[in-house]
C-alpha cells in the first residue's frame, strides 16, 4: 500500500505533523493514513474526560478526513484506530501497510501521552520499519521544502540516505547540500569523507537532483550540522539512525539521538541496512 502514516493525538503538534504528511503524500503520490492510538489509561485526558473515547476519536478523524479531502482532492485519505502503546502501534501499522514513510510531531505534550518527545520519540524512530520524519514547530515541509541537508561522515552507512533523499528532493524540486563533516585531521579519514561525498553527488546527479558540496570542521557532528542548516535556512536534515540492536531493545546512536531531540528543523531518519546495495563501495 505504501501509505504515508501520520500519528494523530489531536494536539496542535500532531495536527501540524498532519499538514506535513498531507503535503508529503501529495507530492510523492502516496495515500495518507492517519493513526490514532487509544491508551485506555491516559486517553480520556486528551478528549476532555470523554467517556466514549473511541467514538469521539472517530468523529474527529472523520472531520479531519473531510477537511483534507477538500484541500487535496486527488489524495486518498483514510484513518485507523489502534489500542496499546503509541510507538509500538504506530510502527506496527506502518509495517502492515508497507508504509512509504511515517510522520510524527515532536512537541505533542498537550496530548494524552507525551510520546512525541524524549525517550519515547527515540523509540518510535528506532523501531520504525520505514523512513520517518520528525517535525517540530510549524515549519511546513509541504510548502517550502527547498533545501535539504545531507551530512556525510566517514561511516559506511552515511551514503545509505541517498536513494530516499533523492526521491524527496525530486518530488519537491529541492536542492541537496552534501555537507562533508570533518571531525579529525587524520588524512585517511578525511579522504574517506571526500570519497563518500563524491559518490553521493554522482548518485544525485544521475537522479537529476541539484547538489552543492560544502565542508565543515566540527567537534560535534550534531551542532555542526545544525549550525550549517541554519546558515542556509534548510527545511530538512537527513540522517541515519545508527541503530545498535541488543537483546533488550533498539538504541539510537548519539548523533541521531541528539539531532532528533535538538533540531528545530524537520529531520528525516533512515535506518541503516546491513550493507549498501545502491551505492558502490
Amino acid at each position: 500500500m505504501n501509505d504515508v502514516v501520520v500519528g494523530i493525538d489531536f494536539s496542535d503538534c500532531s495536527l501540524n505533523a498532519l499538514e506535513h504528511a498531507a503535503g508529503l503524500a501529495q507530492k510523492t503520490g502516496h495515500d495518507l493514513l492517519m493513526v490514532f492510538v487509544n491508551n485506555p489509561n491516559r486517553s480520556t485526558s486528551l478528549l476532555g474526560g470523554t467517556v466514549d473515547v473511541i467514538s469521539e476519536a472517530k468523529q474527529k478523524l472523520s472531520d479531519l478526513e473531510e477537511r483534507y479531502v477538500k484541500q487535496y482532492p486527488d489524495l486518498k485519505i483514510s484513518y485507523n484506530i489502534r489500542e496499546g502503546k503509541v510507538f509500538d502501534r504506530i510502527c506496527a501499522q506502518a509495517e502492515e501497510v508497507n508504509a512509504y514513510a511515517i510522520v510524527v510531531g515532536t512537541h505533542g505534550a498537550s496530548g494524552f501521552e507525551e510520546f512525541w518527545i524524549g525517550s519515547n520519540a527515540q523509540k518510535i524512530v528506532s523501531m520504525s520499519p520505514c523512513p520517518i520524519f520528525t517535525i517540530r514547530d510549524s515549519r511546513a515541509i509541504h510548502n517550502d521544502l527547498e533545501q535539504i541537508i545531507f551530512p556525510v561522515d566517514s561511516s559506511l552507512e552515511t551514503r545509505q540516505k541517498a536513494p530516499f533523499a533523492a526521491e524527496i528532493a525530486r518530488a519537491f524540486k529541492a536542492k541537496v547540500y552534501i555537507l562533508k563533516l570533518y571531525t579529525t585531521n587524520v588524512e585517511a579519514v578525511r579522504l574517506t569523507v571526500d570519497a563518500y561525498a563524491l559518490q553521493a553527488k554522482k548518485y544525485f546527479d544521475d537522479e537529476g537532483v541539484e547538489t552543492v558540496i560544502e565542508a565543515k570542521e566540527v567537534d560535534n557532528i550534531t551542532n555542526g550540522t545544525l549550525d550549517f542548516a541554519r546558515e542556509v535556512d534548510a527545511n530538512l536534515i537527513t540522517i541515519m539512525t545508527e541503530q545498535e540492536k541488543t537483546a533488550m531493545n533498539f538504541f539510537l546512536g548519539t548523533f541521531a539521538n541528539q539531532m532528533i531531540n535538538h533540531s528545530e528543523i524537520p529531520v528525516l531518519s533512515i535506518r541503516p541496512k546491513e550493507y549498501i546495495r545502491t551505492l558502490s563501495r
